[in-house]
């Protein structure tokens, strides 16, 4: 009997003993805002954007491979790449119809110079592309709805939102997360109010996603401005770096 005894607890002891893989660490968000060397122009728009408690609440962690699509400035593709770690890795995409001027490919190399840890990639605006089962954790701010627009100025065609979603969600890996933030605009023929105003009426982003197999798992009120006027474009000085947003956490299922 005590041979038994002493036989199981030994058994247990080796068993406690082999290591378990811990959940991946959740990053000092705080710390990944204030890091040196973001531009003082991507500093000005924390107030508005409020990129700690934003990724906090979309559920970026550490280690994670995350995507930034139109990128824009490289504002979230900088802070996502600090948060991550030396074990994540981060990807940020830009149609090539953008930085196409002398000097906005003269800003565009040197945001590539100053985050040689940020994989930058451009891809023709109409035909996003990515390999399948690339991302934890992806992240559109404040461009979604261009996917409805089209300009001959900016030689942007008719793109197909329902095609890039579906390389979207193929390119996200199962469980990953996809936020959305974007301006929130009125109900109507979507290309219309698009062009019109560069907004989007959520139900339309709910849809879309929907449609293409994502659940929207969780909406905050973060970044709403209930004095925004809906009816305003979002360059309009009276509303620029004001409008009321919709914050959206998506999720691939497993």
């Amino acid at each position: 009997m005590r041979r038994f005894i002493l036989t199981a607890l030994v058994g247990a002891a080796a068993w406690l003993s082999v290591p378990v893989s811990a959940a991946p660490a959740k990053p000092d968000l705080a710390a990944a805002v204030a890091r040196a060397g973001r531009p003082a122009e991507a500093i000005a728009l924390d107030t508005s954007r409020k990129p700690a408690e934003t990724l906090a609440f979309l559920g970026l962690k550490q280690g994670m491979s995350a995507a930034d699509i139109m990128t824009g400035s490289g504002y979230w593709a900088e802070i996502i790449a600090n948060a991550v770690g030396p074990k994540g890795k981060v990807t940020a995409f830009e149609p090539n119809q953008f930085y196409t001027a002398p000097d906005e490919i003269k800003k565009w190399d040197a945001l590539v110079a100053r985050r040689p840890d940020v994989n930058f990639v451009r891809y023709p605006f109409e035909s996003f592309a990515s390999k399948p089962g690339s991302f934890d954790f992806v992240i559109i701010n404040l461009s979604y709805h261009d996917l409805y627009w089209e300009s001959e100025k900016y030689k942007i065609p008719r793109t197909d939102p329902a095609a890039f979603l579906k390389t979207l969600y193929a390119a996200t890996k199962p469980g990953g997360v996809v936020g959305i933030i974007d301006h929130v605009g009125p109900a109507g023929d979507t290309r219309a109010v698009v062009d019109k105003l560069h907004r989007i009426d959520p139900a339309t982003v709910k849809a879309d996603f929907k449609a293409a197999g994502f659940v929207l798992e969780a909406e905050s009120p973060l970044l709403a401005n209930p004095a925004d006027d809906h009816g305003k474009l979002v360059f309009d000085p009276a509303v620029r770096g004001k409008t009321d947003r919709f914050l959206y956490r998506f999720r691939k299922p497993r």
